[in-house]
């Protein structure tokens, strides 16, 4: 009895993995009653390599079928990038079906798909598409991969799907009709003509309203909307199949490059918007921060890995920032905001639900609902933020009106003003004008007796100018007359120093004398006779403007190379002069204050001199003396 046991538990335990496979595993129903079903849990069977260097004929073996997994979650998933995934799936035709039925990939994002699919008489037929293969190579020109399913095949066959994706992807397989994916991407598109119709409307109106009004939040919302536009078609599909059919390694990053500039944009208009800057000063320098440090991670995006703009999860951060920033201005009384918070907690719902999706959350479920949730929800928050922008502009404009009134009240109480003052300064004036008019009578006879005042004070005043100029001449003559006698009676008597320093007192007067008496016949330069000159850097010196040869005023004279003070050498030859020579060097030294044995030198040179001019000096007067100064330098 024990022995019964055993082998049955053993028999139990034998045939239990078989059971479980053969219960992991169930396949699809070809039913013409149905349009379409979705492969889930353990409809579809997952094998993970991470080596991605599985054959198809390896995978077919005894030992990798049995490493086949019914999937954990409604829609498989891959998790590693650059791994291969296999996935198998069985489909079942026992009813002779008249549909023709086809496999759809609902994720536009996977690189490479390759559908092994059986064939009628034994064996495999190999298949490959995905997003790293040009647009026009697909058997539908839809922005989803499909693949045909064979309906002469009877009973249940097994199909295995090869995924390799340079980034996760959800793994969405739906066995649809053909007509029924026919029937249901008309609709589908026919709902993104009406999106993107509305996206391109809410951009025209306001880049239209930016060049009527020139308020730069016009123009960062049409961004915002070129952006948001892009990027939903980027995720759609939609612009691989229309924009850049034949660049497939452009797609691959395209979404990341719209959706900075999507945030980067939304950002720049919340603060445009919401005037953040005067309203909440800290969240101002926050945004700041968030758009340098987004820009930075761009670059890095798309200069060093381009597998980061996978990274969604940041576009949480300016969204939140928006959110925080539009609630907290709207408390502050700015009522815009109210809107604004409206329309980004729509899209708040719709980054949550596709953030749901993304985590694979099984309460809730995947459909066109959910799947075109942000679209909706992207929709809507335009919508609002339509509003606001209209808010916006209301209260600017009831503030314009209400400035309006200010100015044409002020203007009435101006107007007001400048005729009381008007009235008041016509009323002064009339009586100024009469003041006027008394004083003016006044004036003119006063004015007349002027007049024949002025007439008399004119007759005297020419008396007393004649009487002036007669005076005046009187004076010069005088003065003239005084001058010659002193300077007369000066030279042609014996005088001291000091009288003598009266005419001439100082160096500037002796060297203004000899200049005179030196160049008294014209300038000619000793080198070039040339007789253009100009001053030269010692007073009254002469410089050549020909040769540039300098000369002095006391070079060629008796008074040159003395160091006697040039008054005190004037007075010497003066004195030489008047007394013929006869005065001695010891008076001379008494009398200017100057060594004996220096007098004496000098006076020898006086007295040579007067020797070699006696003729022209013997009728000389009293003006010999200069002779003594002038005529030795031609010896």
């Amino acid at each position: 009895m024990l022995k019964t046991r055993i082998k049955t538990l053993f028999f139990i335990l034998f045939l239990m993995p078989l059971c479980l496979h053969v219960s992991a595993q169930v396949p699809l129903l070809l039913n013409d009653g149905e349009n379409q079903r979705f492969f889930t849990f353990n409809e579809i069977e997952a094998l993970p390599d991470s080596t991605a260097s599985l054959t198809f004929g390896q995978v077919l073996s005894k030992q990798h079928a049995q490493q086949f997994r019914p999937s954990k979650l409604s829609s498989p998933k891959t998790v590693e990038p650059g791994w291969a995934y296999w996935y198998r799936i069985r489909i079942s035709n026992t009813n002779n079906t008249r549909k023709n039925w086809l496999l759809e990939f609902m994720d536009q994002t996977i690189d490479s798909i390759t559908v092994y699919s059986p064939r009628k008489g034994g064996g495999y037929s190999k298949t490959s598409f995905g997003a790293a293969y040009h647009f026009d190579e697909r058997l539908y020109h839809h922005k989803n991969f499909t693949h045909n399913i064979s309906s002469d095949l009877q009973g249940t066959h097994t199909y295995y799907i090869r995924v390799v994706s340079h980034q996760p992807v959800n793994v969405i397989v739906v066995l649809r009709s053909v007509n029924w994916f026919i029937h249901y991407a008309l609709d589908e598109y026919l709902f993104f003509g009406a999106f993107y119709g509305m996206l391109t409307v809410f951009g025209l109106y306001n880049l239209m309203m930016f060049f009527a009004i020139r308020q730069k939040q016009y123009l960062y919302y049409v961004m915002y909307n070129v952006s948001i536009g892009f990027y939903e078609m980027c995720t759609d599909g939609i612009a691989y199949q229309y924009v850049w059919p034949n660049s497939p390694h452009w797609n691959q990053y395209a979404y990341g490059v719209a959706l900075y500039f999507a945030s980067v944009s939304g950002m720049l208009f919340t603060l445009s918007l919401l005037h953040v800057k005067a309203r909440a000063p800290q969240m101002y320098k926050i945004f700041v921060w968030a758009i340098v440090l987004r820009s930075v991670f761009f670059l890095g995006c798309l200069f060093i890995d381009k597998c980061w703009f996978n990274y969604k999860i940041i576009e949480i951060v300016p969204l939140l920032l928006a959110c925080y920033t539009g609630f907290y201005v709207m408390r502050k009384g700015y009522w815009p905001a109210r809107f604004f918070v409206v329309g980004y907690s729509f899209l708040f719902v719709g980054f949550i639900i596709k953030l749901l999706i993304a985590l694979d959350v099984p309460w809730l479920p995947f459909g066109p609902v959910t799947h075109y949730s942000l679209s909706f929800c992207f929709i809507m928050e335009m919508l609002f933020i339509s509003f606001a922008i209209a808010e916006k502009v209301r209260a600017l404009k009831k503030k314009k009106d209400y400035v309006q009134r200010r100015i044409i009240r002020q203007m009435k109480q101006n107007e007001e003003l400048k005729d009381n003052i008007n009235r008041q300064l016509e009323h002064q004036v009339q009586e100024r004008t009469r003041e006027l008019s008394v004083k003016s009578e006044v004036i003119e006879q006063q004015n007349d007796e002027l007049k024949a005042m002025n007439l008399l004070l004119k007759d005297q005043a020419e008396e007393i100018s004649r009487i002036n100029v007669l005076l005046e001449k009187d004076n010069i003559t005088l003065h003239n007359d005084i001058e010659k006698v002193t300077h007369d009676r000066v030279m042609s008597a014996e005088v001291d120093f000091e009288e003598f320093s009266r005419i001439y007192p100082d160096r500037e007067t002796c060297f203004g004398f000899l200049a005179k008496l030196k160049w008294e016949k014209g300038y000619a330069c000793r080198r070039c006779e040339h007789t253009h000159y100009s001053g030269g850097h010692l007073p009254y010196s002469r410089r050549c403007s020909k040769c540039g040869y300098e000369e002095s005023v006391i070079a060629y004279t008796i008074l040159q190379n003395t160091r006697i003070p040039i008054n005190k050498a004037f007075y010497m030859i003066f004195l030489m002069y008047s007394t013929k020579g006869k005065i001695s060097s010891h008076k001379l030294s008494e009398v200017l204050d100057i060594r004996q044995s220096t007098c004496w030198a000098y006076s020898s040179r006086i007295k040579k001199i007067m020797e070699t001019k006696k003729k022209e000096l013997r009728n000389a007067g009293h003006k010999g003396w200069s002779k003594l100064v002038i005529d030795v330098g031609d010896d």
